[in-house]
């Protein structure tokens, strides 16, 4: 709604993964880094873990455009699959064609040899897998498996985890022993520093089209960075509900005022009170009202 008010030409800061806005920052690009050099020398499994919102689709999707062509890459956005789901989903993603009333080891020797058959053209095989916390313990052991099929040369199938931290903790368990000295590659994405969190603000904003002065000062993304932690997706809420509040009052720029406001009405920010905040004796919500008012009186 605050497009036309501040010269944007996207919104600069949607929660929709983009690769379009994609900042090299040092960790999204030492994880993006691991994933190459791990996939160009056939590694059997490669994790990437971080916090909820530090940018791991973001890396996935960045990683599968920029995959070179001999690589023919199957995702599963969504792995919370029984080990017989995740083989449908595994052949479906190969393109095999089969049909439903084929049995486990049936399908698991087609996919064998598709495997095989991508191979000999000279593919390399890689299953990405997004949100792989959620994989069940059965299913875990299912991709182990998929894994075992290998030439005398090297693997047919390359694995890739993007996950929360709580797949680290269940690869600690015994059970998952033999999966865990499987991973050789790994990469733990840390929260951004205040100084990447200003880059990164500048880089969005100009990515969006923004060509104006400065529209948060230094002091304003130290405070947008603190109060979110450095992770990427609690800065762009943050940065979001200021233009709102920005915009809603006609400013040019954000101010300290609209900053605090944002950050008072954001869950899981580092502010322990959560009572609505007032600006002039008016709610965010109310604000937020009003600039939806004031843009939709402004479209006719």
């Amino acid at each position: 709604m605050y497009l036309q008010h501040f010269g944007f030409t996207a919104t600069p800061f949607s929660l929709t993964p983009n690769t379009e806005f994609f900042f090299g920052l040092m960790p999204h690009v030492e994880a993006l880094q691991v994933l190459q050099t791990a996939l160009q020398t056939g590694e059997g499994f490669i994790k990437v873990t971080g916090e909820v919102g530090t940018g791991k689709t973001l890396i996935c999707r960045k990683l599968l455009n920029d995959l070179p062509e001999r690589f023919h890459c199957a995702y599963l956005p969504n792995p919370y699959l029984t080990p017989d789901e995740l083989r449908w989903a595994v052949a479906a993603e190969l393109g095999l064609k089969y049909s439903a009333n084929i049995d486990r080891q049936q399908l698991t020797n087609l996919i064998q040899q598709q495997l095989i058959a991508l191979s000999a053209h000279g593919h390399s095989i890689v299953l990405v897998l997004d949100e792989a916390q959620a994989l069940p313990d059965e299913s875990l052991e299912a991709l182990r498996l998929f894994t075992n099929l290998e030439t005398e040369s090297r693997k047919l199938l390359q694995v890739v985890l993007f996950a929360q931290p709580e797949l680290d903790e269940r690869l600690k368990l015994k059970q998952f022993r033999q999966l865990r000295q499987r991973i050789t590659f790994s990469y733990r994405l840390r929260a951004l520093t205040q100084a990447e969190t200003y880059a990164y603000l500048c880089h969005r904003l100009k990515i969006a089209g923004y060509r104006g002065l400065p529209l948060f000062g230094d002091n304003d993304s130290k405070r947008i960075a603190k109060a979110a932690r450095g992770i990427p997706r609690l800065i762009n809420v943050l940065c979001h509900k200021s233009l709102l509040l920005a915009f809603g009052e006609g400013a040019q720029a954000v101010s300290k005022r609209h900053v605090n406001a944002a950050i008072k009405d954001t869950e899981d920010t580092q502010v322990a009170n959560r009572l609505p905040w007032r600006i002039a004796g008016v709610t965010f919500t109310a604000l937020l009202s009003f600039g939806c008012w004031y843009w939709f009186m402004g479209a006719q």
